[in-house]
């Protein structure tokens, strides 16, 4: 039994085969899925897990050099940006564009995590940096 990280087998592949520039989604429950995209499926309720959650762990085991919000999340959801902001290293690059847009690019994601999460635009694409200088 894995004594340390990410329990999640579906998540814990998906980590390590990214290489740099590769992107994954955490996502609320209701952003959209291309069929073609891997889809690891965390929700079990309302709520649960959460992004800020999930986000979390994710973040204990990925290098992210930059991160990926809709802009829409300033304004519908600030509490959740601010909380999300704080969770990462000052170095990360961020990055806002349209919900549109954001909907496009999950498009080339190698996978998005679908969370229980129920707030708006609480979704980000995480862009896997390296781990050496």
């Amino acid at each position: 039994m894995k004594k340390q990280g990410i329990l999640n087998s579906h998540i814990s592949e998906i980590l390590s085969r990214l290489g740099h520039t590769d992107t994954i989604v955490i996502a609320d429950c209701g952003l959209p899925i291309p069929d073609e995209t891997v889809r690891i499926d965390l929700s079990l309720k309302q709520g649960d897990p959460s992004f800020l959650e999930t986000l979390t762990v994710i973040l204990e085991d990925m290098e992210v050099e930059k991160v990926t919000l809709a802009e829409e999340i300033s304004e519908q959801n600030p509490e959740v940006e601010k909380q999300t902001l704080s969770l990462l290293d000052e170095e990360v690059n961020k990055e806002y564009v349209s919900h549109e847009k954001f909907k496009e690019k999950c498009k080339s994601a190698k996978a998005i995590i679908r969370t229980g999460e129920v707030t708006p635009y609480a979704n980000m694409i995480l862009h896997a940096g390296v781990i050496f200088k």
